[in-house]
């Protein structure tokens, strides 16, 4: 095509149009009679909701999301809402265009989202937290990000798009990850990294870029021993 970011849209246009639902819970929502709904939650066409969750007040949860068993979702929280994704061109006034969403938001069994969370949906495909993965308020994911089995994501994360966490990352306080990487299968992220690039599972991660944590906190003490060492070195002159 001449232009694939437009055909692009005219497809998405096509199969998934933009139709809201004005009701509060879509009659073609599927939610199990097991499952809690409290009032001001907002749940979109397609919604598929499993046996034994519990959806708090104004959490909303978008067209075509999938929710597994016992979930639980705290208040104010935003389930597939659009990837954070433009086609740029300075030839137009507004030079950035939005690349529409189609894709969803996967959430498997035993999931656990905090207040104040946004997870957007994928592009084209899906964006899947895994099973048993429990996660802090205020963390934000981003679209077509696969989360792993068994991860925990505390207060201020923020993950961009297109990246995966293997099984069992954790990732500590206001941890920030770039897009289109890898963290491999039990790593750990201490409070504050940033992550510009994979990492290799296993290993316990510091600082931004983040390096292994035991090389950074050395690094930290030859840092502090900067002024003494300086002041030896004057002294000798």
């Amino acid at each position: 095509m001449d232009d694939p970011f437009e055909a692009y849209l005219k497809i998405v246009n096509h199969y998934r149009p933009f139709n809201p639902s004005m009701r509060m819970i879509s009659d073609s929502a599927t939610i199990d009679e097991a499952t809690v709904i409290m009032p001001n939650a907002y749940i979109g066409n397609h919604v598929s909701i499993g046996k034994n969750c519990i959806i708090y007040p104004n959490v909303t949860i978008l067209d075509y999301c999938i929710i597994g068993d016992n979930v639980v979702i705290q208040p104010g929280t935003i389930i597939g809402s659009d990837a954070f994704y433009y086609n740029k061109k300075t030839s137009r006034d507004v030079h950035y265009k939005k690349m529409t969403s189609c894709g969803r938001v996967v959430i498997e069994n035993a999931v656990e989202i905090g207040a104040g969370c946004t997870i957007d949906r994928g592009v084209s495909g899906d964006t899947i937290i895994g099973r048993g993965t429990k996660i802090d308020n205020l963390v934000h994911i981003g679209h077509d990000t696969v989360i792993g089995k068994n991860c925990m994501l505390a207060a201020q994360v923020g993950i961009a798009g297109a990246t995966t966490l293997e099984d069992n990352v954790i990732l500590w306080g206001q941890v920030g990850v770039s897009k289109t990487l890898t963290i491999g299968k039990n790593a750990v992220l201490y409070a504050q990294s940033g992550v510009p690039a994979s990492l290799e599972g296993g290993k316990s991660y510091f600082g931004s870029p983040a390096i292994e944590a035991k090389e950074k906190m050395k690094e930290i003490v030859w840092i502090k021993r900067i002024p003494e060492l300086w002041e030896k070195i004057r002294n000798n002159d």
